[in-house]
């Protein structure tokens, strides 16, 4: 893998911006199953508000760990580990 691909790195702002609209179609989807599953919009909608900023969180900081792994890595180590 050549240098400038190995050296590619996303910014802070785009794993937020990746986050937040990811969250808010993963939220949509949890409060709708929510609402669907106990056929109350409130309910629903307080697991969104509590769902929304805890997996933002959880996912902001494994997409940083993921930026810490070099490019072509993860390959090579399942090629010698061959699973």
């Amino acid at each position: 893998m050549s240098a400038a691909v190995e050296n590619i790195r996303e910014s802070h702002l785009r794993s937020v911006l990746k986050g937040i609209s990811w969250r808010i179609i993963a939220t949509l989807t949890t409060v709708f199953i929510a609402w669907r599953t106990t056929g109350e919009a409130k309910t629903a909608l307080v697991v969104g508000a509590i769902e929304f900023p805890s997996k933002f969180l959880i996912y902001y900081f494994h997409e940083r760990a993921w930026q810490s792994v070099p490019r072509g890595h993860v390959r090579q180590w399942f090629k010698r580990k061959k699973v």
